[in-house]
């Protein structure tokens, strides 16, 4: 799974790499500039988001499958400066924004923040709209990634990538092959009136911070021999799931806050928010997380109840699950949702086995 990249040690060092980034940062501390220039990528927390997450381009996406990419090109060229409208990650980027203008103000000279990437499979010739339309909103994002139709997803690890959002479900599951965070990310039936000063972000447990190895037991055995399993191992932690890095991360920043003893006032909030039944099942997964160093706001145990009423009262900016029924349910109550398509969930709809195609001999 993606590595974390402590302040003050280069995931990979390079002399000449650290000589190169002492030169670019002298040269820009002496351009004037109001507008903050992005970290250097191994200390950040490096968020890569694809065009059609960031801004809603349904229409044009219509254009390019309908009339190809000649013509998908020429309108984007011909619109480029009408800004593109927001898309589902667009509350989420903005709520990072919101964390890096308070770690500023604590840690000038940190380069421990969120460094937005725009990471997109579109043609340079696109590319003046999308610079337009990330002006328009004042969003902090200086790197870009566009391949000319290619996949980006082997540039993800070039970019130091800790998570990676897109509408492409097929290219998120090749990141989380590659060990990359990443997930699949759905635009809501509803809006909901979002926090403007914190970032909230609710996780599934099972196959998103942890390994699917107890819902591999759920699937094949019933929750009778899935209880027993978990007291018998509950002082054994469970392994690392996908998202577990992206946890990781988020605390580390949360921990700059609480130096300072802003913990009551820390920008970033973190959820919890699992099917699992407390007093059977819950204690492993908290002894989990300690065993990890890591810290979770909070921690709600549903017990088999529908996630969506929930989360429309939690109002997070992003919810991360491996279940599509879950997914669904939150869309429809207004929750911005991203899928994990990991584990032994992905081959069950609703608890029910998946009828998977012959394999060809």
């Amino acid at each position: 799974m993606s590595e974390i990249k402590a302040e003050g040690t280069a995931a990979h060092p390079n002399n000449g790499e650290e000589k190169d980034w002492a030169e670019a940062k002298a040269f820009f501390d002496n351009l004037k500039s109001n507008k903050p220039r992005p970290p250097k990528p191994q200390y950040a927390v490096t968020i890569a988001v694809s065009s059609r997450t960031l801004f809603n381009m349904v229409a044009e996406r219509k254009i390019y499958e309908e009339e190809g990419v000649e013509k998908y090109v020429a309108y984007q060229v011909e619109h480029e400066n009408e800004p593109l409208k927001p898309g589902a990650a667009f509350p989420f980027v903005k709520a990072l924004m919101t964390v890096n203008s308070r770690l500023r103000l604590l840690y000038p000279d940190s380069e421990q923040l969120f460094d937005i990437v725009l990471m997109t499979n579109n043609l340079a010739q696109v590319g003046v709209r999308l610079i337009n339309s990330i002006n328009h909103y004042d969003l902090t994002i200086e790197r870009f990634c566009m391949t000319g139709g290619q996949s980006p997803i082997g540039y993800l690890k070039a970019y130091m990538t800790n998570l990676y959002l897109s509408k492409d479900s097929e290219k998120v599951t090749e990141a989380i092959e590659e060990g990359i965070a990443a997930a699949t990310m759905f635009t809501p039936e509803t809006e909901l009136d979002l926090s403007s000063t914190q970032l909230r972000v609710a996780f599934d447990g099972d196959a998103v911070l942890f390994s699917d190895e107890s819902e591999i037991i759920v699937k094949k055995h019933g929750l009778d021999t899935f209880f027993e399993h978990e007291k018998e191992f509950e002082n054994k932690p469970l392994a690392q799931g996908p998202l577990k890095c992206f946890l990781e991360a988020l605390g580390k920043l949360q921990r700059k806050f609480y130096e300072r003893d802003e913990r009551l006032d820390c920008p970033i909030r973190t959820f919890l928010v699992t099917a699992r039944s407390a007093a059977s099942s819950g204690a492993r997964v908290l002894k989990t997380l300690r065993s990890w160093g890591l810290e979770i706001d909070e921690a709600l145990f549903l017990a088999g109840a529908p996630k969506g009423p929930l989360l429309q009262k939690i109002k997070p900016h992003i919810f991360f699950d491996d279940q599509m029924f879950h997914i669904e349910g939150a869309s429809e109550l207004g929750t911005i949702a991203a899928h994990v398509p990991y584990g032994i969930g992905q081959k069950y709809n609703r608890g029910k086995l998946i009828e998977q195609p012959p394999k060809k001999k």
